[in-house]
Parts: C-alpha cells; structure tokens; sequence
C-alpha cells in the first residue's frame, strides 16, 4: 500500500512538473510575439556581431521548408557594409512624411534573403516562416528588426555583388522605439501611427478573427 502511495505521489508530482513545464513554453512564446515588433529606429551605439547574425540566419536549418525545397539563402550584412543597404530601402510607407529611420537611428545590419527559385507561392511560403522565424530569434537575443520588402532589389544586388536574386531584406539592431498593441475591432482603422513619440500598432480582437 506504501508503495502504491509513493508511486502514486510521484505521478502527481510529474504531473505538475509537466504542466508548469508547457506554462512556461507558452508563456515564452508569447512574450516573444508580444515583443516582436516592426522596429524603425534603432541605437546607433549598437554593433551588432557577426556571430550574433550567423545565430539568426541559423534558425533556417530547423524550419519548416515547403516541399522541403530550402531554397532561400542568406546574406548577412554587418556594420562594415550598412551603408550600401541604406540608401536603397525605405521604412514606415505609413508614416511617409517621417522620413524614416530617422537621423541617427539606422540599423547598422541586414539579412538579405536570396533565391533563384521561380517566382511562385511555394517561395513566399517560405519566406514569411524564414522571416518570422529570424525575427523571433532576434527577440529572444534581446534584439530586434523589421522585415522590408520595399527596397531596391538590382541596387542591393549590384551593391553586395550577388548571384542570387534579393527578395526580402531584415533590418537587425537594439531598439531606440516606444512601440505599443492596440486592440481594435473589426472595421476600424488597422494603420500604424505615432503619437507623443510612441508608436501605436493596432490589432485585431481574437474573436474578430475567428470564423464563427
């Protein structure tokens, strides 16, 4: 009886370790997307390392692929050559007449995220979990970024004298921003906006995104 006791005591206490286990994974995951924003301005006293790029580029080999075709590859871009990015991408298409980043606050690094698949579905299936994928990396790093698809693409390759053709560039760096959620309701205003210095991102309720 003993025995059965103590057997019994361990299974609950297994049990409970298992669930505070999976708690803490969510709880996780969900601090990660909650701090997972767009970052437009960056600190500039901020170098970001070469190894600390490599470790974001990384997440790319444990990633979903579709049809496991892999055929995204990665250009890291440091400090030493951010400046041949700059002049050739653009940040906030909302916000337009900010000019953005601001004087001060560009990212001093890159991922430029090359392909010579067809253009088809299957590749920007694969882009956006790259994408988010590296993004939540940087997070979970203490670092943050934005994913841009407004840029030069003959200028960044004739930049970076590369063979494979750019699709999406992600800006990395430390955040200088205030940037905030904001719960909205279906029908209303979904832009981005600025006020006081803080940058406000509106977002859909979960039972406005539920199909009922």
């Amino acid at each position: 009886m003993a025995d059965n006791y103590l057997d019994k005591k361990l299974e609950e206490h297994n049990a409970r370790k298992g669930s505070a286990t999976n708690t803490r994974k969510q709880t996780t995951l969900h601090t990660l997307l909650t701090k997972n924003r767009s970052c437009r301005g960056y600190d500039a006293s901020f170098i970001v390392r070469d190894d600390q790029l490599r470790s974001i580029i990384e997440v790319n080999t444990l990633t979903p692929s579709a049809r496991n075709g892999q055929v995204l590859r990665f250009r890291p871009v440091n400090h030493t050559e951010a400046a041949k990015i700059l002049p050739h991408i653009r940040l906030g298409s909302a916000l337009r007449e900010l000019n953005l980043p601001l004087p001060g606050t560009e990212p001093n690094a890159f991922i430029v995220i090359c392909t010579n698949a067809d253009d088809n579905r299957f590749v920007y299936i694969d882009l956006g979990i790259s994408a988010q994928s590296m993004l939540l990396r940087a997070t979970e790093m203490g670092l943050a970024g934005i994913c841009i698809g407004a840029f030069d693409k003959e200028a960044i390759k004739q930049e970076l004298n590369l063979s494979m053709e750019p699709q999406m560039i992600i800006a990395i760096g430390k955040s200088c921003e205030d940037i905030r959620l904001v719960e909205i309701k279906e029908g209303e205003s979904q832009t981005y906006y600025r006020k006081d210095g803080i940058h406000y991102v509106p977002k859909l309720r979960a039972e406005d995104l539920i199909i009922k």
